[in-house]
Formats: C-alpha cells, sequence, structure tokens
C-alpha cells in the first residue's frame, strides 16, 4: 500500500504503456503501477546502489522481474528518447529535479506526461516549468505526516503553441494554478497555515526593534496581502 503522497503521484500518471520513476527509492511506485495494471512496464532508476537493490529486492517480492527492469542512473541519462510514456520524478528538492529535466531535456520531451513532485522552490520549478514550454495538466497536494506535498502531471508543448500559453501569475507560480482554480481544500490549510507562520514572523520583528528588517517586513506584508486575497476569494 502507498502512502497517501506516493498515491497522489501515482494517480496522476493515469495508464501508460512504459512509466520510468527516477530516483525510485524501493520502487514503491513502478511496483503499484504494474501490479494495478495502470502500466504494462516500468522501469526503476536510482543514482545509489542502495536504493537500486531495495528497489529489486521489492520487484523480487512482487513477482515483477520480467515487467519492471532496475537501472542505475543519474537522472534520465540511462532513458532512450521515446523508450517511456510517462516519467515520475518525486521526493526531490525543486532545483535538484530541473537540473534533471533540463539535463535530460532530448529524453523528457518525448514522454507523453511527466508526473513531478518537488519538495521544495515552487515558484522557481514553475517558472522553470513554464520557460522549458511544458504545460501543468493536473495538480494535486496531500498533507501527510505533518507536511503538505504538492504534486503536477505536465505535457510538453510544441513550439507553435508555446506563444498562446501566456504567462502565470506570481501567485499561480507560488501556490499552482489548477490548485487556486479548483480552491483545492488542502491548498486552503496550506494556506492557513502559512498565514498563521508569517504573522507570528513578522509580529516577532516588529518587536525587535534593534534590528532593522523593514525589507523583510516588507515582503512579508505583501505576502500576508496575497494570501488573504485568495482566501477571501476562496470563502
Amino acid at each position: 500500500m502507498l502512502s497517501q503522497r506516493l498515491q497522489a503521484v501515482a494517480d496522476l500518471v493515469g495508464e501508460t504503456w512504459v512509466v520510468a520513476d527516477v530516483g525510485t527509492d524501493h520502487g514503491y511506485i513502478p511496483v503499484f503501477l504494474v501490479s494495478s495494471g495502470k502500466a504494462k512496464r516500468a522501469i526503476a532508476m536510482d543514482v545509489n546502489e542502495g536504493p537500486l537493490a531495495r528497489a529489486k529486492e521489492h520487484i523480487r517480492q512482487s513477482g515483477l522481474q520480467a515487467q519492471i527492469e532496475a537501472r542505475l542512473s543519474d537522472g534520465l541519462a540511462a532513458l532512450q528518447p521515446k523508450e517511456a510514456q510517462a516519467i515520475v520524478i518525486a521526493g526531490m528538492g525543486g532545483a535538484l529535479m530541473a537540473r534533471i529535466l533540463a539535463d535530460g531535456r532530448k529524453v523528457a520531451r518525448t514522454a507523453k506526461r511527466l508526473v513531478l513532485q518537488p519538495q521544495s522552490e515552487l515558484y522557481f520549478f514553475r517558472r522553470f516549468l513554464l520557460e522549458e514550454g511544458y504545460r501543468i495538466v493536473e495538480e494535486d497536494m496531500v498533507y501527510e505526516d505533518g507536511k503538505f506535498y504538492s504534486m503536477m502531471a505536465v505535457e510538453t508543448v510544441s513550439p507553435g503553441m508555446q506563444a498562446n500559453m501566456g504567462e502565470m501569475t506570481d501567485t499561480e507560480l507560488a501556490y499552482g494554478p489548477l490548485l487556486l482554480a479548483g480552491n483545492h481544500p488542502v491548498l486552503k490549510q496550506y494556506l492557513l497555515r502559512q498565514r498563521e507562520q508569517k504573522q507570528k514572523i513578522l509580529e516577532n520583528l516588529r518587536k525587535n526593534a534593534r534590528q532593522d528588517a523593514s525589507e523583510r517586513k516588507m515582503q512579508l506584508t505583501k505576502e500576508l496581502a496575497e494570501i488573504e486575497e485568495i482566501l477571501e476569494h476562496d470563502s
């Protein structure tokens, strides 16, 4: 049984022929997708021997050695163009995921769908996707073990369509255009948590008169106003 986070990631994959899981760790997602019939085959990849060995053992225990191949790979280096119709990259920092996609651009752009779950730097990562010519087609968000996780499915946009995509606003880059459009309930929980934390930081900065933090105060005030605007729109 998958964790709530990994289940949400797997659900975004949908049905596909071959799925490649980058940074597979124990191989949970490939095993789930193949055993449930959502994927015919899978390629479980990891940069480190330890996690790959754990994935191989999980695959063996599941009796899926004929359908799931384990490969040692730095990012997408061991994957060929068009070899996988879906690519999953989950549980890494946004900057690392951006590097993997940039380094493996020729491979990534041949997949029909990428399912991505960055752990950090979401604003930066969504901007990177936009600049790379990807379109976010689905988004989800879960709260598990005291943490919030955002995940998204993206598709490559042809050069002719990129000019018509437009820009995402700063708010959409920060919180997710489809999460905002759908008034996602977990996003609302996240915003309420963020408001509380930012209010506390701002209050502490105002109390500490010896510290010159005018720029930080202005930034926090702006972020709080943005959160209030989203929450008012959702109510």
